[in-house]
């Protein structure tokens, strides 16, 4: 992040939203409304759980997707970053294995480590884990009398993958998790930011009594609110709400208030077509940028999301993005290194762009510059840019 701040940078290295699409007339009215109406309440310490109407949205948000949830299984979080590290302070011990996607968030991975995990990989492919990858090693674990503590899945538009695990797979992930009693963490902020096709309904739904699932309101409001939501089994809320209050006694609630007005009950429906086709419209133009700049794909391989806000590319074998990164810097590009994605063995190749938050003007000229550096890198072999 420090090189992509550099003047002159053109930083494809923003894992964030576009503050273009943040709606400051609505939320300036919210604030305006519930000062006047709900002031004194607006900035009162509050419960644990959450605002009740801001929770009601929640599950009426997720039952329109297909996840029913009762208001009780729901806790309003300080954005869903906090999610995981609730997930974590309840079900981690220090050795306790946790499995994960191969690449995975590495925000997901920073918030499991101060409760030392064993962190597993989980083999994928295009459409995520592979559902014998994962039976193979749940059943080791078992046999090692170790049973995972939970599968961590990000599986809509993956950070930083931008995969979406299909349908086929999300059954097949949900059964094998079903027969070997393998609870789930099912991460989804970007399910809300679809191009070409609404995605899948959420592992959840699949299994309702064996996954946590976390939202936020980052992506489809504005991530400086800070707010997120956590839905889990019953059994388990007692415990995530311990370490909630804990943690903060309660979300903002001036926040989950001035939210749910901004909400209200039109905002999806009104605002967020207009927000996909911006980053849809971004998304193709970096695509397109890539086709030119690599016709023949040889020193650069890339994905092509249905969402999301990433697109994963991976230089040749034996390269290094990470090691490449200086020199591209200082050409005036930027980008995230993909080895930081990894809970085992890193693959250094890779590395993750986000066409989001740049102007489409420079797209085109970051996707060259990043060309440039990638063709001279090769001229200099073996030196910039190899392992």
């Amino acid at each position: 992040m420090k090189l992509a701040e550099q003047p002159g940078v053109i930083s494809f290295a923003a894992g964030m939203p576009s503050s273009k699409v943040f709606p400051i007339e609505r939320i300036t009215a919210a604030c305006e409304r519930v000062l006047r109406r709900d002031g004194s309440a607006a900035l009162q310490y509050a419960a644990s759980e959450g605002f009740a109407p801001l929770i009601d949205w929640v599950v009426a948000h997720l039952s329109a997707r297909g996840l029913h949830i009762r208001p009780e299984q729901i806790i309003i979080t300080n954005g869903s970053q906090q999610g995981l590290d609730l997930v974590a302070k309840s079900l981690v011990d220090p050795g306790s294995p946790v499995l994960v996607e191969t690449p995975t968030y590495v925000g997901a991975l920073q918030s499991f480590a101060p409760y030392e995990p064993e962190l597993i990989g989980v083999a994928c492919d295009v459409e995520g884990p592979l559902s014998a990858d994962l039976a193979a090693r749940a059943s080791a674990l078992l046999r090692e009398g170790r049973a995972a503590r939970f599968l961590y899945l990000l599986p809509t538009y993956q950070n930083p993958s931008g995969r979406c695990i299909s349908p086929a797979r999300r059954a097949d992930l949900a059964g094998v998790a079903a027969l070997l009693n393998l609870p789930v963490v099912e991460d989804d902020p970007y399910a809300d930011l679809w191009y070409d096709e609404p995605p899948p309904a959420p592992v959840a739904t699949l299994l309702p009594e064996g996954t946590v699932y976390l939202g936020s309101f980052s992506k489809i409001l504005a991530p400086g609110l800070r707010l997120g939501y956590l839905a889990a089994p019953l059994a388990l809320v007692p415990r995530l709400l311990q370490g909630k209050t804990a943690a903060d006694l309660h979300t903002a609630t001036f926040n989950q208030r001035i939210a749910l007005e901004a909400l209200g009950e039109d905002f999806l429906a009104e605002a967020l077509p207009a927000v996909r086709h911006l980053y849809r419209e971004r998304r193709d133009m970096m695509l397109t940028a890539l086709e030119r700049a690599f016709p023949d794909r040889r020193l650069l391989d890339w994905t092509r999301p249905g969402g999301g806000m990433f697109i994963w590319a991976r230089l040749p074998q034996g390269w290094d993005a990470a090691e490449l990164l200086p020199l591209a810097s200082s050409r005036g590009v930027a980008y995230v290194p993909g080895a930081a994605f990894h809970a085992g063995i890193p693959d250094p190749r890779t590395l993750r762009l986000s066409f989001v938050t740049v102007e489409p003007s420079q797209i085109d000229a970051g996707v060259t510059r990043l060309a440039e550096v990638i063709r001279e890198a090769e001229r200099s072999a073996p030196g910039i840019g190899r392992c």
